[in-house]
């Protein structure tokens, strides 16, 4: 049993511990033995599943509303230590739709956040290019302005949900200026002319991944977010509240992992005595917990710090994606030792998380981008003060 006296935290309200105490039963009851051997259809059931049961509501904010970031932090916590692609079902609904959420007018949020909250469509974020990577404001996908219409050109790579998606979030340069200034946002419906998966990519965690190509792909100029020329902002923004969700989910696997070398330890027997009983394994233990409550406080005092108001929360957001997820990935290597051999055999707990952690630290910024993103805002702030 997961540790729960983190809902009693001041960060969080009651009703963010009835979510979390509601939420993990129902997972208990739904996501127990779901099949991952074709990851198009469990995340297409997934996202029915979790849209029915209304827990998709928490991923966008329709007109008068925000987007809660306790809530969803809170929500893919508890996914990712149940299953890790119910997480990822999940966070793409709130990634894709982010900007729409964010920046959308009243007629693009009714079009599209109805039909994502309540499971009826998938949706996904189109940022990553093949030779840009992290470095968003060298994207140099076009959308050229036609008329009434934006033509389309370029290719993006590794975006989840690719390929299965029904709306896609979108950024292309329309070239208003050089580099981040030049970028802007759209909202792309699958299946337009000029428009094609190119690749399915398969990874060590198998989720729903693309590689997409474009060749003069025609969207109405209604399907722009914001300005032309924001992109670059919407983009950042978006990430500065789902980064912290993804050291969540890593703090779900976290948790999952030290349960299951508690369960391990507790029970294997080594000469006559829990191998618990080492003091070895007792300082591993020790280590695990200690880094689960340091991600933790991380990760709400980000979501906390964005649900106050804070127009911006790119340090805290930073500190907590860099810090869970790679002390996430010491925590189950740590888990997969104390298994032993058992520790590696396909299919068991801990080896899918093995898998499952690796990605959680390159995507949404890899790790060292997170250091270097924190070591500009510290000097920032330093020179500032003086």
């Amino acid at each position: 049993m997961a540790d729960k006296s983190f809902l009693d935290w001041p960060f969080l309200e009651p009703r963010h511990k009835q979510l979390g105490e509601a939420l993990d039963s129902w997972a208990s009851e739904h996501l127990a033995g779901i099949d991952h051997g074709n990851a198009d259809a469990a995340c297409r059931s997934l996202v029915r599943a979790m849209g029915d049961a209304g827990w998709l509501n928490h991923t966008g904010a329709g007109e008068g509303e925000t987007l809660d970031v306790r809530s969803l932090c809170l929500t893919r916590e508890t996914l990712a230590r149940h299953d890790g692609l119910a997480d990822f079902a999940f966070a793409m609904q709130g990634l894709g739709t982010g900007a729409i959420s964010l920046f959308g007018t009243p007629t693009q949020k009714a079009e599209w956040l109805p039909l994502t909250r309540s499971g009826q469509a998938i949706s996904a974020f189109a940022l990553t290019e093949p030779q840009s990577g992290s470095d968003v404001a060298n994207s140099t996908m076009t959308a050229t302005r036609d008329g009434d219409d934006y033509v389309l050109n370029g290719e993006k790579t590794w975006i989840s949900n690719g390929g299965i998606a029904d709306v896609y979030t979108l950024f292309a340069r329309t070239g208003e200026a050089p580099g981040a200034r030049g970028l802007s946002a759209f909202i792309l419906p699958a299946g337009l002319p000029g428009f094609e998966v190119a690749e399915r990519l398969e990874t060590i965690a198998p989720h729903p991944l693309a590689t997409l190509r474009f060749a003069d792909c025609r969207i109405p100029a209604t399907a722009l977010l914001g300005h032309p020329g924001d992109g670059f902002k919407i983009a950042m923004s978006v990430l500065d509240v789902f980064r912290s969700t993804v050291a969540a989910a890593a703090l779900g696997f976290a948790r999952r992992a030290l349960d299951e070398a508690l369960a391990r330890t507790g029970a294997r027997q080594v000469q006559g005595a829990p191998l618990f009983d080492l003091q070895l394994v007792q300082g591993h233990i020790a280590d695990m917990a200690l880094d689960v409550d340091a991600s933790a406080l991380l990760v709400y005092r980000a979501a906390w710090t964005k649900d106050s108001g804070a127009p911006r929360i790119t340090r805290e957001a930073a500190m907590a994606k860099l810090f869970a997820t790679d002390r996430a990935q010491q925590i189950i290597d740590k888990a997969v030792q104390l298994h032993g051999g058992d520790g590696v055999r396909s299919g068991e707990t801990v080896e899918k998380l093995y898998r499952e952690i690796r990605a959680l630290r390159i995507y949404e910024g890899a790790s060292d981008v997170q250091r270097v993103i924190i070591a500009r805002q510290a000097m920032a702030d330093f020179q500032g003060s003086r």
